[in-house]
C-alpha cells in the first residue's frame, strides 16, 4: 500500500517541477529578449524597436513577443495587471514601477535579477540596465507586479 501512495506523490513532484521550469524558461526568455533591446533609442509613445521605444512600449513589446500577452499601453494601467509582488520577492520577468514624473507608476521596467532591471529611461537615452539600489531608483520605487503564472 505504501508503494501505491509513493507513485502519486512522485507524479505531483514531477508536475510541480515541470510547472516551475516552465515559469523560469519563460522568465528567461523575457529577460533575454529585453536585454537584446539594449541600445534601442527612446521614443515617446514608441512601441516598435525599429523606430524607438518608451518604457511601456518596451515592456509591451517584450511581453507580446515572448508570451503573446497584450498589455495596456501605459505604465499606470500596467500597474493594475497581474499580482502584486513585494520587493524582497522579485523574480526575473516581474514588472517594476517607479514615480519619475511626480505621479505613481509613471515609469516601468522588467526585472532581470540581482537587483537590476531593463528599461527605456527618457528622451536622449537608450534602453539600458539600471540597479534598483541606485539612489535615484530606490527612492522612486512604487511597487512590482508578476504577470507570469
Amino acid at each position: 500500500m505504501a508503494a501505491d501512495n509513493a507513485q502519486p506523490a512522485a507524479a505531483d513532484t514531477a508536475l510541480a517541477s515541470a510547472a516551475s521550469k516552465s515559469y523560469f524558461d519563460r522568465a528567461g526568455e523575457l529577460v533575454i529578449h529585453a536585454l537584446s533591446l539594449i541600445g534601442v533609442q527612446y521614443k515617446l509613445g514608441g512601441s516598435d524597436p525599429a523606430a524607438g521605444l518608451d518604457c511601456s512600449g518596451l515592456v509591451s513589446h517584450v511581453f507580446n513577443e515572448v508570451t503573446g500577452m497584450v498589455l495596456p499601453r501605459d505604465s499606470r494601467s500596467m500597474s493594475k495587471v497581474g499580482a502584486a509582488v513585494d520587493k524582497s520577492e522579485l523574480k526575473p520577468g516581474d514588472l517594476v514601477f517607479f514615480n519619475t514624473l511626480r505621479r505613481p507608476f509613471s515609469h516601468v521596467g522588467i526585472y532581470i535579477g540581482e537587483d537590476r532591471f531593463v528599461h527605456a529611461p527618457r528622451r536622449g537615452r537608450e534602453v539600458e540596465v539600471s540597479e534598483l539600489h541606485d539612489g535615484y531608483w530606490k527612492k522612486r520605487f512604487n511597487g512590482a507586479r508578476r504577470l507570469l503564472p
